[in-house]
């Protein structure tokens, strides 16, 4: 893994596992980033300061480490946050949409929850990750919301791994490549 852009000022602190979850995968911890208070707090502003010209109605943040930047950012936007969840992790009653979509290392089912009191038509979203590999996860999540009639404003992760997905529209604070 090559580091090709950072634009953080705190150190940075990324762990690596070879062969995981799968053989040939490198998997990216960012678990350091989130452990560090200056780190975190450094890529929630800058997310805020990128998103608050932006009418966003909800952040959606995708299971499981998406969940720690989608809630902490839609906090300080005074917005809502939309947890997008793997299929089994929500009772059937709470679920508005279900969908698959493909990984760099396999097939997955996400599913989008409820709104309360509202629905998924005209509202404005913006999807946060914390790493944009294939960009599959948020692809899939895009078409779902505007399936429903909403609209997606953006999306961004805190890391983008541009070797594999050669995308510049997502918003990013450290862009990898693989070695």
């Amino acid at each position: 893994m090559k580091i090709i852009r950072n634009t953080l000022k705190s150190e940075l602190n990324l762990r690596t596992e070879k062969d995981y979850p799968t053989k040939g995968i490198e998997f990216v911890d960012v678990n350091p980033l989130v452990i560090q208070k200056e780190t975190l707090n450094e890529i929630i502003s800058s997310f805020v300061k990128e998103l608050k010209k932006k009418k966003i109605d909800y952040i959606v943040a995708p299971e499981a480490r998406g969940f720690l930047f989608g809630m902490a950012v839609a906090n300080e936007l005074k917005c809502g946050c939309v947890p997008v969840r793997k299929k089994g992790k929500m009772p059937p009653t709470t679920i508005e949409a279900t969908f698959d979509y493909e990984k760099e290392y396999g097939k997955d089912t996400l599913v989008l929850p409820k709104l309360v009191n509202t629905t998924y038509e005209n509202k404005n979203f913006y999807i946060i990750d914390d790493i944009y590999a294939t960009g599959n996860t948020i692809t899939a999540i895009k078409d779902a919301i505007i399936g429903l009639g909403g609209k997606v404003v953006g999306e961004g992760a805190v890391i983008n791994i541009v070797e594999l997905n050669n995308n510049k529209d997502v918003f990013s604070l450290i862009d990898i490549n693989e070695e």
